[in-house]
């Protein structure tokens, strides 16, 4: 049996953004298609699939302070987005980031929409674009958040079951042989 979902595609145009079109979809392989031409423009698209919790934005060429808060004000903005929704995040486009560290620390500390139990996968093709992933990965402590180099191999992660969580400090060890 096929599941459908509600998908919102969205772009965060400078000086705002609002929905480009709410469409019925096959989720999964459908929903992923849509991100293989790129995006050249200097603005994040997104879809959110309520049905399969997730979130895929794709950045285009120049990613700014401001793209980034655009895009987290429409996603809490969005009825259908709760911060527990798993993200894939495509930088593949990205040839310059205008961000500071001061603007990364913010940006993980008080933009960043996504709960800390979200899984966050980063697809990159450089290490420009890795290096970013990894300090937003950094600051945020995540323990579920990876990097890739394909969107296929982030979107198998993605769907694959959460791992256990971490014993909590001052928890009783589990009697379990390792």
């Amino acid at each position: 049996m096929l599941a459908y979902a509600d998908v919102y595609l969205w772009s965060t145009q400078r000086g705002g953004g609002k929905a480009l079109t709410q469409d019925r979809v096959l989720s999964g392989h459908e929903l992923s298609s849509r991100h293989d031409a790129g995006n050249q423009s200097g603005v994040a698209k997104f879809s959110l699939d309520s049905q399969r919790e997730l979130v895929v934005v794709r950045f285009g060429k120049t990613v700014t302070a401001g793209d980034i808060e655009r895009y987290a004000a429409q996603l809490r903005e969005s009825p259908s987005f709760r911060p527990d929704f798993s993200e894939i995040a495509d930088l593949r486009d990205v040839e310059a980031l205008d961000l500071k560290a001061d603007e990364f620390i913010r940006l993980a500390d008080k933009v960043d929409p996504f709960s800390y139990e979200s899984k966050r996968a980063f697809v990159v093709g450089n290490s420009i674009q890795a290096h970013a992933a990894r300090m937003h990965k950094i600051l945020r402590t995540q323990r579920s958040f990876e990097i890739f180099h394909s969107f296929a191999e982030a979107e198998q992660w993605i769907s694959s079951p959460a791992p256990a969580a971490p014993p909590k400090p001052g928890a009783k060890p589990s009697r379990r042989l390792h």
